[in-house]
């Protein structure tokens, strides 16, 4: 059962969404048509009131006592985030980290597309990576207005970060996705999404380092 959407959502409930998706679609996978947020709470070790009400956002409401469909579950997160829909990109930095995102094929999942790749160093310029080509960053901003193109993806080093930013804006950009270990200032409209991974590793070595010190690391990690 449907109800209308709610767009002014937290930003912890939109990361969890996508992990309800990817739980849900395994659940389909397995032949499960059913399922509650008691069982969805057990296996994913949230509490159940929060994923009614982040599930909600979408416009779902479950039924009393049964809980949701699950094929249509994922048609209201899909159709909430709008993955029935292509989302087109331009990517700058074809380095280590650059690359292993055009060639990440989980993307179209969640319409999102990488159409095409820009550097300055002349080594990758013209090479070809996954079906999309190289160009010169000096086209940037000419082609992200000529192709209506209105999301960036940052992969360069962090003294660049803020110049190819300037670079897409000027060019229509209004969301950028920062995996440059550096803070992008943006006018007001334009939309930054950082992924830090340091942040991320010094979370899990911190995490790590206190399960240790708590003594509730299995004895056969430590043997």
């Amino acid at each position: 059962m449907n109800g209308k959407p709610d767009y002014n959502i937290p930003e912890p409930t939109l990361r969890r969404l996508p992990r309800y998706y990817n739980y849900l679609k395994a659940l389909l996978n397995r032949g499960r048509e059913v399922v509650s947020c008691t069982h969805i709470g057990k296996d994913l070790e949230l509490d159940p009131p929060q994923i009614r009400k982040d599930l909600a956002y979408t416009g779902i409401r479950g039924l009393p006592k049964v809980g949701y469909q699950v094929e249509e579950l994922i048609k209201s997160i899909e159709d909430f985030f709008g993955w029935n829909n292509i989302d087109e990109a331009f990517l700058v930095g074809v380095g280590n980290m650059g690359r292993a995102l055009i060639d990440y094929k989980g993307f179209s999942r969640y319409g999102f597309k990488i159409i095409a790749a820009f550097d300055n160093n002349s080594e990758v310029v013209g090479k070809t990576f996954n079906g999309i080509e190289v160009l010169p960053l000096n086209k940037l901003t000419s082609l992200c207005k000529r192709m209506n193109v209105h999301i960036g993806v940052i992969a360069t080093p962090d003294h660049a970060a803020q110049e190819v930013a300037d670079m897409m804006i000027a060019g229509g950009i209004i969301g950028i996705w920062n995996f440059a270990p550096a803070e992008i200032r943006t006018p007001e409209g334009v939309i930054v999404q950082n992924e830090n991974l340091a942040a991320g590793l010094s979370v899990l070595c911190k995490k790590l380092q206190m399960l240790k010190q708590s003594g509730k690391i299995r004895q056969e990690v430590i043997e």
